[in-house]
């Protein structure tokens, strides 16, 4: 067994009832198009998934000890998106709204479904870039979760919340990564520079207690770079960093953080490796800040990937290390997985999933069994 349990019982339900994804557009396919004319084009997409999962705990205090079966959704929560454009002059404005829903519901409060709106957000492009206003995913930790292998499978289960909960698993959550919450922000990207792209956005900041004061929105970036070795080997390459200052009265935090990453694919096979270091963040990222400025977390991910036919299978292993307050280990979690994906078309595929979670007073072991449809 290794560290201690990285989340209470009670973060864990408050984290998953905020669940985790990250955008539909992404690994969707490319929707129903709904409207196209005179420049205006409407269209839907979306994602259903559920699996049958058994999970066993085994606690460093036998009591705790327990074995669950559960049908529900995996990492992704489900969720339908819809998309719009019009074309006026040099400019190309677009819109997208994501909604996100809960499909556990009957586990404890019978028609409790959760929809949570991921994403409200316009767009105005033209050859100088783009600049996004609204509701998106953030942009710290935002590729290095994006590249994860098992975004469309399940993932960590390390907490009775998360084993319980009507929320989602955590994927590689507090195992490699943290998420980057959905924000309201105003962002810019610069147009593709040979592969070059960076992103530069004002997010809404995060409190570190009730009437914190914040002087400036946090900053954030980030900046990947993709090329092809040869024509069959390509190559990715991404940092992403944020910064802010929270002072509740007692405490003025300052919540930094780097992360990075890089992705080759050939003849088949997929490595991916990433990381991050940060400090003043919560168990999950910078929508729960901790009341020590010196508190510090970090982590890495590595994860390899062969497809062949219809099949994807996939080993991956990721640590986080560090703690909530200064000097803990409170968040300390490694995260084992081996998955299997089937494709039986484009739009629906079956996974298989064994992941082992450990801290130091528990190990959970989940076996996930599942089918995630997309349009």
């Amino acid at each position: 067994m290794k560290k201690n349990n990285p989340l209470s019982f009670h973060s864990c339900v408050k984290m998953t009832t905020l669940a985790v994804a990250i955008s539909g557009a992404t690994y969707a396919s490319a929707g129903i198009e709904l409207y196209n004319q005179d420049g205006t084009t409407f269209a839907a997409d979306g994602l259903i998934n559920t699996f049958y999962v058994h999970s066993k705990v085994d606690d460093q205090d036998n009591s705790l000890d327990r074995t669950q079966s559960r049908v529900k959704m995996g990492f992704l929560p489900n969720y339908i998106g819809f998309n719009a454009g019009k074309q006026m002059g040099d400019l190309k404005l677009g819109a997208r709204s994501s909604f996100w829903v809960s499909i556990n519901d009957a586990n404890s409060n019978l028609t409790s479904t959760g929809i949570d709106v991921r994403q409200f957000y316009g767009t105005v492009d033209s050859d100088w870039g783009q600049v996004l206003i609204g509701k998106d995913f953030s942009l710290f930790n935002r590729s290095n979760i994006m590249s994860d292998e098992i975004l469309l499978g399940y993932g960590q289960v390390a907490s009775d919340g998360l084993v319980d909960g009507q929320g989602v698993s955590f994927g590689n959550i507090g195992a490699g990564y943290l998420y980057p919450f959905p924000n309201a922000q105003i962002t810019y990207r610069t147009p593709d520079m040979n592969g070059l792209k960076l992103a530069v956005g004002l997010m809404d900041p995060s409190k570190s207690g009730s009437g914190s004061e914040e002087s400036s929105p946090r900053l954030e970036a980030e900046l990947t770079y993709g090329a092809n070795l040869t024509p069959d080997v390509p190559v990715k390459f991404w940092v992403s960093g944020m910064t802010q200052s929270s002072d509740n009265g007692s405490n003025d935090i300052d919540s930094n953080g780097f992360a990075y990453g890089a992705n080759i694919k050939f003849s088949g096979l997929s490595l991916t490796a990433s990381g991050f270091t940060a400090e003043g963040v919560g168990a999950a990222g910078l929508s729960n800040l901790v009341t020590d400025k010196d508190a510090d977390v970090d982590g890495w991910l590595v994860q390899a990937s062969y497809s062949f036919g219809n099949e994807r299978l996939v080993l991956s292993h990721g640590e986080n290390s560090g703690g909530t307050t200064d000097g803990a280990d409170n968040l300390d979690l490694e995260n084992s997985t081996v998955a299997w994906f089937h494709s039986i078309n484009s739009n629906l595929t079956l996974v298989a999933e064994y992941d082992r979670s450990q801290t130091d007073t528990r190990d959970t072991d989940s076996l996930a069994l599942g089918a995630v449809l997309t349009w």
